[in-house]
């Protein structure tokens, strides 16, 4: 089994990181007295557990909380906040690269600092990560327990030999890194997405394994700190099933920017020598050596499903995860599963929305449902990509005619001001209406911008009404806008102009 990095052992020490082991699993912390049965006993204490315990609790339930490693699971931990976090440090360092073109002068020699790049990191994550301490969730009423849960029934969990008796219980023990099945490669060593937050030195020369958003943004960010890095794909593109122009701006970026990128090329085999991993790549049946400091392998997670014995729940699971219905029940109606552990999109943000779907679901009458969620995602390169939505050949596959309106970063003022002009607004509606299906957005800021779609699709908002929203000028959300205003002026058919002219000469009479 792979090393697991969300335990509090596995991060090198440092005093920020003994404060956050302190608050996320304190070591003399002392399990209470189970006070069952439990309206809702949680297991993991990711962003799912987390929101499902927090919400219950404050509606007034008794509610038990199990974590076997450190509360706030990967996001915090090893995900989300540490990677963000570096690269927002890389950006910086892009920038400073090209203050010349922003009206500065760039260093003659930038000397880029991966400690203290990695020690701001491990900073801002013990920050965040104190909102979330064991001491305050108890605080709330929530019963907290450390150790390994295990089902010993339909209606019990078992954790630290003590047992736990539950009307519902919800199972949201995240996912992790899927193992590679490269031959000598475990052999040889290799960082996940989530160990590479270990590292103390930046590699002089990396590979990264996988085209897909945990391998770009890896790519990127270690690229503008110093490594000199190699990125190969099996796929002929990058983000695979993302729309084609997107995934070539990222392309085009990533080469500009110094990252070897090798598509439509596979790591068959991996070895050392010479202190170095030596990585055979094959591309068209033409097999190349190269001589690497570390690997970082980003190709997928599966879920944490081991050591829970589902068996004897009733729960039933495969490779991909805990099944759920629409709901979220498993097959056994008492446990509900939310998060990555049970589903395909595998987002911070779509975990605490299906944890508080399991809320309203288990412990009321509610009736809501996985299918009607509007999921956005980003993938935080530089420029980044945004999506939520279908994409037009989904919709075409449904029998849906689609009508896309384009606006070009470059013809949005503030993208011009701000030096970021490389990118799109693409929103898809369905042809001969303002119906939105869905939209991506490629630039600097496209996770801060897909909000407003995303917000227009779940209220059932046309692309008309995103026109007629006032903007703060000049932002970079005018990209939304203009899609909107090329939407209103194709409704100005000749029929209108010829009447709307008629009308205005009449009325200077």
């Amino acid at each position: 089994m792979a090393r697991d990095h969300t335990r509090a052992t596995a991060f090198p020490v440092d005093s920020n990181d003994i404060n956050l082991i302190k608050s996320a699993h304190p070591p003399h912390w002392k399990n209470p007295q189970p006070d069952g049965p439990y309206n809702l006993v949680v297991i993991g204490a990711g962003p799912a557990g987390l929101t499902a315990a927090h919400e219950a609790a404050g509606l007034g339930a008794k509610v038990a909380l199990i974590e076997r490693n450190l509360i706030g699971g990967t996001c915090i931990n090893v995900g989300c906040i540490p990677s963000k976090s570096i690269i927002r440090t890389a950006r910086l360092y892009a920038d400073m690269r090209d203050a010349e073109n922003l009206g500065g002068d760039t260093p003659d020699r930038l000397h880029v600092d991966f400690q203290r790049a990695m020690r701001r990191m491990r900073q801002i994550r013990q920050r965040i990560s104190r909102a979330d301490a064991a001491a305050t969730i108890a605080s709330k009423g929530i019963d907290v327990f450390f150790g390994d849960a295990r089902f010993s029934g339909p209606d019990t969990v078992a954790v630290a030999g003590k047992a736990l008796h539950f009307r519902k219980a919800l199972i949201a023990t995240g996912a992790r890194p899927r193992l590679p099945t490269i031959p000598g490669l475990a052999e040889a060593g290799y960082l996940s997405n989530e160990t590479m937050f270990d590292l103390t030195e930046c590699p002089k020369r990396l590979l990264v394994i996988g085209g897909g958003p945990l391998g770009c943004e890896a790519a990127q960010a270690f690229c503008l700190l110093g490594a000199k890095v190699i990125l190969a794909q099996r796929e002929p593109m990058f983000l695979p099933g993302e729309e084609r122009d997107a995934a070539q701006i990222l392309s085009d970026a990533l080469a500009r920017e110094g990252v070897e990128v090798r598509l439509n090329t596979e790591v068959v085999a991996v070895r050392t020598g010479g202190g170095k991993k030596l990585a055979d790549l094959v591309r068209d049946d033409d097999m190349m050596t190269i001589s690497v400091d570390e690997i970082i392998t980003g190709i997928g997670r599966s879920p944490n499903v081991d050591g829970l014995d589902l068996q004897s729940a009733g729960v039933a699971y495969d490779a991909d995860g805990i099944k759920v219905d629409d709901y979220l029940r498993t097959t056994n109606p008492r446990i509900y599963a939310a998060g990555d552990v049970c589903l395909d999109y595998k987002f911070t943000h779509t975990a605490e929305a299906t944890a508080r779907m399991v809320v309203r679901n288990a412990l009321f009458l509610g009736r809501s449902k996985l299918s009607e969620l509007v999921i956005p995602w980003c993938t935080y390169t530089d420029p980044e990509i945004a999506h939520v939505g279908l994409y037009p050949a989904e919709a075409r596959q449904n029998g849906i005619p689609v009508k896309t309106y384009t606006v070009l970063m470059h013809d949005v003022a503030r993208a011009v001001m701000d030096g970021e002009e490389e990118g799109f607004v693409k929103i898809h509606v369905k042809e001969g209406s303002d119906r939105i299906l869905g939209a991506t957005v490629v630039a600097s800021h496209a996770g801060e911008m897909i909000n407003a779609v995303s917000l227009a699709i779940k209220c059932g908002m046309g692309l008309h009404a995103l026109a007629d929203v006032i903007h703060p000028f000049p932002t970079q959300a005018q990209g939304i806008k203009k899609a909107g205003d090329a939407y209103r002026q194709t409704r100005l058919t000749a029929f209108w102009k010829h009447l709307a002219g008629r009308w205005l000469a009449w009325s200077r009479r």
